[in-house]
């Protein structure tokens, strides 16, 4: 009887161990961050910014991200109270985003972009640059 009762929790121990030192593979917000497709445009009204969400760890771009911050200046020209309205455009590939804005003028603009991760804690922020040319 001792026997089988050491033996049910020897077995209960090794149980309890391999499953304590089991985690589950998440990824963190960190592995994740916005590319511009094209880091040129031409200077105008209605142009189109696509930018791919990527999980830096595997390189595949990340669909159904929730966009809930956007911001398009001349910050990045020492002039960040240059800025101009910047609109979601629908469609593109899986894990793309596009944005119509308007450039009225040449230099580098800014585009920062703040978004939620389907599953992950915590948002993804970013800042890139964009260079509008005439």
């Amino acid at each position: 009887m001792k026997t089988q009762f050491s033996r049910a929790a020897q077995a209960a121990l090794i149980a309890v161990a391999i499953v304590g030192s089991t985690t589950i593979s998440r990824a963190d917000i960190k592995d994740y961050e916005f590319r511009l497709t094209e880091p040129t445009v031409a200077v105008g009204k209605d142009k189109i910014v696509t930018v791919q969400l990527i999980n830096k760890t595997t390189g595949k771009p990340v669909p159904d991200a929730v966009i809930f911050a956007t911001r398009l200046d001349m910050g990045a020209d020492g002039m960040p109270e240059m800025s101009t309205k910047i609109v979601r455009e629908p469609g593109g590939e899986p894990g793309s985003y596009r944005f119509k804005a308007a450039f009225g003028m040449e230099g580098r603009w800014t585009l920062s972009l703040g978004a939620k991760v389907q599953g992950e804690t915590g948002s993804v922020e970013s800042k890139l640059v964009i260079t509008a040319n005439k």
